[in-house]
């Protein structure tokens, strides 16, 4: 299986195909992590990727694995992300 891209990977190719430095594509990618983060709790959409949403999960009853002791796990806010529909048609192809 192929490595992810890092980071300084994703500025080149960004740079490259919009004529501008890496140093200015690192700055991008920064930026709309950043604005990401701040608005995650309204749903953050980056478009044809997904959307960051903020998810509110109940409380369960759950188990520890080495000792098979029940264990309440308590009610938690979680971030998650739905992938595009355009996403997936492109990356698994489209359902017949």
């Amino acid at each position: 299986m192929a490595k992810a891209l890092s980071k300084s990977q994703i500025a080149a190719a960004l740079a490259e195909k919009n004529g501008i430095t890496k140093k200015a594509a690192a700055e991008i990618l920064e930026f709309i992590a950043e604005l990401a983060y701040k608005n995650a709790k309204n749903t953050f959409t980056l478009p044809g990727l997904g959307k960051l949403v903020l998810v509110n999960r109940k409380a369960r009853v759950g188990r520890n694995p080495a000792t098979g002791e029940t264990i309440q796990i308590k009610a938690k806010r979680v971030v998650k992300f739905r992938v595009a529909k355009a996403a997936k048609d492109a990356i698994l192809g489209v359902k017949k």
